[in-house]
């Protein structure tokens, strides 16, 4: 079976993210100075094969832990939908 997975990886909230300090800063300078605090991810969209969503899922937390995310420094959350 087919499934439509989307990974959401994002810095931890205690580690510092100075590629989202480097945005916030940006936008104050452009005339947004409301943004209180910016932090910059990643998305990723894949297609897997797999026999039911749990199998899915499993296969997709591991892809994560071994390669996608760092899991130090960094949280992610997983969506699996049939494709």
């Amino acid at each position: 079976m087919r499934f439509n997975c989307e990974v959401y990886i994002r810095p931890r909230r205690d580690i510092l993210d100075p590629q989202g300090d480097a945005v916030k800063a940006a936008l104050a300078n452009l005339s947004f100075p409301g943004v209180d605090s910016v932090k910059v991810g990643r998305y990723l969209v894949l297609a897997l094969d797999a026999n039911d969503e749990g199998a899915a899922r499993k296969q997709l937390d591991e892809m994560c832990e071994k390669l996608l995310a760092n899991p130090i420094t960094e949280d992610f959350e997983i969506k699996v939908t049939p494709a």
